[in-house]
This record gives structure tokens, C-alpha cells and sequence, in this order.
């Protein structure tokens, strides 16, 4: 009995380090949201720098989740709702360390974007969907951190008011494309940036249905809420998908 005992209390204590370590690069990731977003709107090269060369930090972290989880997996074989808690520290760590990624990005282009004109109000309603997201993805992680179902579904709700921040983005920028081809480059990048956003969210989302799965043992059932993109165009639907690492 002793010997089992101890055989918990290790796992516990491994578990709760893997745990620990998702709550730092949660945070990590929520700063990177946030200067991102400043160095666009202030054009601050200098900041846009800071975020990419953080990036390998989160992405350090993230690999020593795997190793971590990997190795209490197989010293531990965890069953039923242990593994459970273990794969849901995979999955999440997987998409924080995926909208770091999109920090670095909207960080990257936000370079190239300093050497444009200016699309007036464009930057600073960019900011103001970055934090609609990174509210998102705190309130994500505190459901994580506190198994509170309510918040998660909450977090899964809101996403929908992303989505439609970023279509008005959109038809934003198609307007300005028409109106003056000058502007087709700039607002073809702006596009990228709303979309690494949008799909932020869309990884907070996932985070606190992970939460809701950890604790209810269920999947949501109902779909995500989305609101109707006009995205679905084919030419929009190409950029959307562009790849960036």
C-alpha cells in the first residue's frame, strides 16, 4: 500500500510540473499576443524583434511538455481520467505553442508594414481583436487551471465575436483594394494578420473544449459557434491557408 501510494504521489508531482509549466507558456503567450499587437499599431521595430526572438522560448517549452508527458506515460501508465488530464496538457500545450506562432508572424509582417503607407484605423482595430483574443485565451487557461466548465463555455461562445471582427476586417480591406490598387499590398498583409488572429481564437476555443472534455468526459456536443464568413471565396480561402512557421 505504501509502495502505491508513493507510485500517486509521484505522478501527481509530475503531472503537476507538466501543469506548470502550460500555465508559464500560457503566459508567455498572452505577452507575445499583446506586444505583437503594440509593435503593429506603434510600428515599434524594435518590439516586433523582441516577440519573434521569443518565440523559441514558447517553442523550448513546449518541447519539454512533450518530454515530460512522454515520460510519465510510459514510467506511469496512466489510465482513464489520469490520461485524460495527460493528453489534455499535450493537446493544449500544442496550441499555445501554435498561437506563439501567429505572434511571431503578425510580429514578421508588422516589419514589412513600417515601409507602407498607413491603412487608416486598420492597426488599431487589429489591436482591439488581439485582445478580445488574448482575454479569450486567459479566460481559457483559468478554466483550465480552476476545471470550471462554465468559463469554458463561455470562452467557446465568444469566439464567434472574433469571427465577425475579422469579416469586418475583411470587407474592410477589400474596400480599400478597390478603391486605390496602391493599397492592395498593404491590405493584402493586414488580411494575413486578421487572419492569424481569428485563428488565435480558434486555438483559445480549442483550449477550454479540452476543458470541458477533462472534466465532463464529453466533447461538446453542439458545433462551435461561427458566424458566416464572406471568406468562403475561393481567392480568400487560398490566402487563408497560406502556411508560416
Amino acid at each position: 500500500m505504501n509502495r502505491e501510494k508513493h507510485i500517486v504521489s509521484a505522478f501527481d508531482r509530475e503531472l503537476e510540473t507538466a501543469q506548470a509549466l502550460v500555465v508559464k507558456m500560457g503566459g508567455m503567450v498572452e505577452q507575445a499576443i499583446t506586444d505583437a499587437a503594440i509593435a503593429l499599431e506603434t510600428r515599434d521595430e524594435e518590439l516586433a524583434e523582441e516577440v519573434r526572438r521569443r518565440d523559441k522560448a514558447i517553442d523550448a517549452l513546449d518541447a519539454q511538455i512533450n518530454e515530460e508527458t512522454a515520460r510519465l506515460i510510459a514510467r506511469r501508465a496512466p489510465t482513464a481520467t489520469d490520461l485524460r488530464l495527460v493528453l489534455s496538457v499535450i493537446k493544449i500545450s500544442a496550441s499555445l505553442e501554435r498561437v506563439g506562432d501567429y505572434a511571431k508572424n503578425i510580429a514578421k509582417r508588422s516589419h514589412v508594414l513600417t515601409h507602407m503607407p498607413v491603412i487608416n484605423g486598420s492597426a488599431s482595430a487589429l489591436r482591439r481583436m488581439a485582445i478580445a483574443v488574448e482575454a479569450m485565451l486567459k479566460d481559457a487557461l483559468d478554466s483550465y487551471i480552476r476545471r470550471d466548465v462554465a468559463l469554458a463555455a463561455d470562452v467557446r461562445a465568444r469566439d464567434i465575436e472574433v469571427d465577425q471582427m475579422y469579416n469586418a476586417l475583411f470587407r474592410e480591406f477589400l474596400t480599400y483594394m478597390m478603391e486605390d490598387p496602391r493599397n492592395i499590398t498593404a491590405c493584402m498583409h493586414l488580411h494575413f494578420i486578421a487572419k492569424n488572429i481569428e485563428r488565435m481564437g480558434d486555438h483559445a476555443t480549442s483550449i477550454s473544449e479540452q476543458v470541458i472534455y477533462l472534466v465532463t468526459g464529453e466533447m461538446p456536443e453542439e458545433s462551435r459557434p461561427k458566424s458566416d464568413s464572406v471568406t468562403k471565396a475561393g481567392v480568400a480561402e487560398a490566402l487563408a491557408d497560406e502556411a508560416e512557421d
